[in-house]
């Protein structure tokens, strides 16, 4: 990749350090009802989705801290998360399509899948922690999406109460305007990669190429052998 990320990660950063913030606020004016605790991966299982800039700071930060033997078996790992959660999402696309539910149906579906995350070893700790997604890092304090309520189901924050909540679509709005603003300033030709929406397995093994992020052109011989990969299968 040919694109300096510095400044956008940087803006990144600055909302994980609101992130951070925001739920130690949480936490200390409801210290009772947090249950987060080290080696508690309950959240590690949940099926959520990562905007542009924040795929590409994981994809930089998985590849800036593995080498080797340890980096391919995490990749294997990411793989086959990857493959899970595209049979689930293929099944939710064809019940909407089909018309046999109704949307609000599939995605509550979903919320209830569990997927281990490729980054959660052995010992219930994730291998990527100081750098793991705002979605996780929100897990465990009340979050609003859509106008709906969701909180830990360990947690002890009670329904039908009033709380301090993290209002998620607000989130994904920032996150959304520094991806837009990246595809803008080196002029991208995938404008809609603004709205890209994939699972940290998907962040870890893409390869965010310039060809993917709409800078140069896929090489001829490529496309060629796309093609004949195409005609053999």
């Amino acid at each position: 990749m040919s694109v300096d990320l510095t400044s956008y990660f940087n803006k990144y950063e600055a909302l994980v350090a609101q992130a951070n913030g925001a739920f130690d606020r949480v936490k200390k004016a409801h210290a009772d009802c947090v249950k987060c605790e080290e080696k508690c991966a309950d959240c590690c299982f949940a099926l959520f989705d990562l905007t542009l800039i924040e795929a590409l700071y994981i994809h930089h930060k998985f590849n800036e801290k593995f080498q080797g033997s340890e980096k391919a078996e995490l990749l294997e790992k990411s793989n086959r998360a990857d493959r899970q959660i595209y049979k689930i999402k293929r099944k939710a696309y064809s019940d909407f399509q089909a018309g046999e539910k109704k949307e609000g149906e599939i995605l509550a579906a979903m919320a209830l899948e569990r997927i281990r995350c490729p980054l959660l070893n052995e010992k219930e700790l994730c291998d990527l922690y100081e750098y793991r997604p705002i979605t996780c890092r929100f897990y465990g304090v009340p979050t609003a999406i859509g106008g709906a309520g969701h909180t830990c189901g360990k947690s002890g924050f009670k329904q039908g109460e009033k709380y301090p909540t993290i209002n998620l679509d607000a989130v994904h709005s920032q996150l959304q305007q520094i991806s837009a603003e990246l595809l803008r300033d080196i002029q991208s030709k995938n404008i809609k990669l603004a709205d890209l929406l994939v699972p940290l397995s998907s962040a870890v093994i893409l390869d965010f190429d310039d060809v993917f992020l709409g800078i140069a052109e896929e090489p001829v011989e490529e496309i060629s052998r796309k093609r004949r990969s195409r005609k053999k299968k």
